[in-house]
């Protein structure tokens, strides 16, 4: 059976469902072979999923996505009950994520050993994309054997899988965004109930959907536009009768009390990490929607981050951002389920709202940083690439020849505009401020280059593989194997490489760098007090090596290092030996237990 769209059918979007496979006959029995063999098949796959981010992992023992790694783990470390750590002035980390991480604290009895095993909790939940995957290919109308290869395509997306070695929201949310598009797209869909089971199952999908979107609000700031998104799909259910008030009001409440509880988890984190206040990002969201300044920078930025997604999947995400922008605007009369078109159209919108909501939200509260990453950036948006992903697999794997070329070349063209937009804004300051290797992963795969960044050549390099989708798509019987096998190939050669040539050298260079543990005991150091003169991200690298330690800061041009506390990190100016970076003498009984001069910040540690 041919999984083509033929011309003028529905375009696969995440709202459509394929039709219902046709009842068993009477007196059959199931398939319980088949049915044990794909469990085996989600089994073993899963595994290998989980087997392949512990190895990209291994050798990740210290957060080197500071500030963000090092928030989450305080964070959760606050929760268990252990000790503070200062980060005011910074960017408010939420707990929903270190609520996750509560069973390697427990577990670990140190540093790394927390690390790690925060990382196998990444590794099981990042791999769920595997099945999660499979499912929305199933219900964008692929068959089944190519919806099962192409899973694994999407769960190693580098969105998907480099994000995974990182102690960070970005290695669990786009699990919770596919889940939750996939319940909502249940409950929306769902036949009214005949029966007592087939109404707690709709109930369960609608406050299921609820409860996810309330724990992504309480993991990032990303989660308050998908909650707005699924207000909205419960408003429109309600508006057209789409479900009934009672399941409404179910789901309405479920979401409710969930970012209730997120809201309260949220606020107990803010005395003990962030006691003089946070960096309000708010300010710069008003500030930037209320000058026209702000508006072109928040409008650029925002595209920026739509040409990174098209480019880092070599387009397809493109294809399927324009597929789900063509279901949102569609007749009602193009729908090949007959009436669901309103409930397509609903769900289209709503993961354009995600798209939009995340890119221009971001890019607004985003400070000026001077550095590359705020005119393209690749994290924000990375939880609802897999989205776009799999439908874009969806158009090459079943559009008919027409079809496909068009939504092509609306892609090609979608992605060369927005690179006309980030040049036209950003112009020169693209290759005058500070490239992070790290903000590039996809990008400098396609351009082979980790020291600097090239806009057009990214841009080529991924229609490039765009136009071989297409080509390699169009073969029914041997086309998407093939697509398969390039499209794996580059995602996993840019994972492969980013956590080679990015990741791993962040980790020597932070060790070597900050490293405390051959110098002190810091299981008998109860406070580590640190000049705010030493650099933020090697103040944070203390608070992680002393892990035991309750963590705070002070500037010592103006404040004599407090004497209570253990460990005491000041900033040790040039041309002089580390004994005399106590401001006017160090007191009776403190020496000299470490110092360094590095490249991010020159440091001594004093210890009693």
């Amino acid at each position: 059976m041919s999984t083509r769209i033929p011309a003028g059918a529905d375009s696969p979007s995440p709202a459509v469902a394929p039709p219902p496979a046709a009842p068993a006959a009477p007196g059959t029995a199931p398939a319980r072979p088949g049915r044990r063999r794909w469990a085996l098949l989600f089994g073993l796959g899963w595994l290998a999923q989980v087997a392949v981010r512990l190895w990209l992992g291994a050798e990740q023992t210290v957060p080197v996505a500071t500030p963000d790694e090092s928030g989450y783990l305080f964070a959760a470390r606050v929760l268990t009950g252990g000790p503070d750590a200062d980060m005011s002035s910074g960017t408010v980390y939420r707990g929903g994520y270190p609520l996750l991480l509560l069973p390697a604290l427990l577990a670990g009895d140190g540093p790394v050993a927390v690390y790690r095993g925060a990382l196998v909790v990444n590794a099981l939940v990042s791999a769920l994309m595997l099945p999660l995957g499979y499912l929305l290919l199933r219900r964008l109308g692929v068959r089944r054997r190519w919806s099962y290869v192409f899973a694994h395509v999407t769960a190693v997306l580098p969105c998907v899988l480099f994000y995974s070695e990182f102690v960070l929201t970005d290695a669990i949310l786009p699990v919770i965004l596919v889940g939750w598009l996939l319940l909502v797209h249940r409950w929306l869909n769902a036949p009214p109930p005949a029966d007592r089971g087939s109404s707690v199952r709709l109930h369960l999908a609608g406050t299921g959907a609820s409860l996810l979107v309330a724990y992504a609000y309480a993991c990032h700031s990303r989660g308050a536009i998908l909650l707005v998104a699924h207000v909205g799909l419960l408003a429109a259910a309600l508006a057209c009768r789409w479900r009934r008030w009672p399941g409404v009001s179910l789901a309405a409440l479920a979401a409710a009390a969930g970012t209730a509880a997120a809201t309260l988890l949220n606020r107990s984190l803010l005395p003990h990490m962030y006691p003089h206040g946070d960096n309000d990002l708010g300010a710069n969201v008003v500030r930037r929607i209320t000058t026209e300044d702000g508006w072109a920078w928040t409008m650029s930025l925002g595209t920026g981050q739509v040409w990174y997604q098209a480019v880092a999947t070599g387009g397809v995400a493109a294809v399927g951002l324009v597929a789900v922008a063509f279901a949102a605007i569609r007749p009602a009369a193009a729908s090949a389920v007959p009436g669901t078109s309103g409930r397509t159209r609903a769900l289209a919108l709503a993961v354009l709202a995600v798209v939009a909501g995340i890119a221009f939200a971001t890019s607004a509260a985003l400070p000026v940083e001077y550095r590359i990453g705020n005119y393209v950036y690749g994290r924000y948006l990375a939880c609802v690439t897999p989205v776009l992903f799999a439908v874009g697999v969806a158009v090459l794997l079943r559009a008919a020849q027409r079809a496909l070329l068009r939504a092509a070349a609306a892609a090609a063209g979608l992605t060369l505009a927005a690179a006309c937009v980030v040049q036209w804004y950003a112009g020169d300051l693209l290759s005058l401020y500070t490239y992070t290797a790290y903000d590039f992963p996809e990008t400098a795969f396609l351009t082979w280059d980790w020291a600097e960044f090239h806009l057009w050549r990214a841009t080529l390099a991924g229609l490039a593989v765009l136009f071989a989708a297409v080509v390699f798509a169009r073969p029914r019987r041997h086309g998407p194997p093939v697509l398969a096998a390039v499209l794996a190939v580059v995602g996993i050669g840019m994972s492969v490489t980013a956590t080679d040539r990015i990741a791993r050298p962040l980790v020597r260079e932070a060790i070597a760098q900050t490293d405390l543990r051959g110098s002190a005991d810091l299981r008998d150091h109860r406070s580590i007090a640190v000049d705010w003169n030493v650099p933020w991200t090697t103040r944070l690298s203390h608070y992680y090596w002393a892990w035991w330690s309750e963590g705070s800061v002070f500037d010592a041009r103006w404040t004599p290092p407090p004497q209570n506390a253990d460990l005491i990190v000041l900033a040790w100016p040039d041309n002089v030996p580390a004994t005399a970076s106590w401001p006017h003498g160090a007191p009776p009984g403190w020496h000299v237990v470490d110092s360094r001069r590095t490249d991010t910040g020159d440091w001594a540690a004093w210890s009693r």
